[in-house]
């Protein structure tokens, strides 16, 4: 099992303290290098260490995470931001496929984020494209744009607006985009529906969800549930369950 060489960066020593212990006892590949304990120990230890995985808590004296991570030209090391709150970018971390751990920590949320990343480390590329998405989307003029879709190994990054619909495909997810490509991702449906709530998304069905934005045309059925067309001509059934919601939610775009 490779080595994580690991930098701890928060402002609070019981905090720093705590997690090393944790790590230490239920993460073996964790090797804690350093603790920084602001804005400027961090990048110091950073730029000279090189770690593979750096924890990061988001709020800082002086700064945040984002400021932080900002000073690097590249980023080489892996990141599990924490915060003792539902964070504000905690939306965007989660569209951008960067792990994090809500204080006080729990172990097992601890080892199993440990565990995500361990066969990803070092992977360069991936990094930096996962952070210029995380940056993109915390940006306050605009709204997510951007979707992490983790196909296998790799990782695929969908614009929200170019989805056309999700379908339910064993454990695995089939995007088609409005281009005619289709993508499929490693979560579930569920796990998609949850992520683009907020998107004016909707699951119309156990096992569609589609974008409302690119709906063509729904055609009711008396007593039942109907169908959607899509601005791709696909067809895609609506449960009775989820008609009149559908007709609500169309009705105001």
């Amino acid at each position: 099992m490779k080595t994580i060489r690991t930098i701890i960066v928060d402002d609070e020593k019981g905090a720093r303290e705590s997690l090393a212990k944790m790590a230490e006892k239920y993460c073996t590949s964790i090797d804690i290098i350093a603790k920084a304990d602001s804005m400027k120990t961090a990048y110091e230890a950073i730029s000279t260490l090189h770690p593979d995985l750096v924890f990061l808590d988001i709020e800082m004296p002086n700064g945040n995470a984002f400021d932080l991570l900002e000073k690097f030209k590249e980023i080489d090391f892996e990141i599990i931001f924490t915060t003792a709150y539902d964070h504000y970018a905690i939306k965007a971390i989660k569209f951008s496929a960067i792990d994090y751990i809500l204080k006080p920590i729990d172990p097992e949320e601890l080892v199993q984020a440990v565990n995500r990343l361990e066969n990803k480390v070092g992977q360069k590329d991936m990094l930096n494209k996962k952070f210029a998405a995380l940056l993109s989307n915390l940006k306050p003029e605009n709204k997510i744009k951007k979707v992490a879709v983790q196909e296998g190994d790799g990782i695929m990054f969908v614009n929200i607006s170019d989805i056309i619909k999700c379908e339910a495909t064993n454990n695995f997810s089939l995007f088609t985009l409005i281009d005619k490509r289709e993508v499929i991702g490693t979560r579930t449906l569920s796990e998609y529906e949850h992520l683009l709530a907020e998107e004016n998304f909707m699951r119309v069905h156990r096992s569609h969800l589609i974008n409302l934005n690119h709906i063509k045309k729904f055609k009711q059925i008396k007593g039942e549930g109907g169908t959607v067309i899509m601005i791709d001509d696909s067809k895609v059934e609506v449960s009775r369950r989820s008609k009149q919601d559908l007709l609500e939610r169309m009705s105001n775009i």
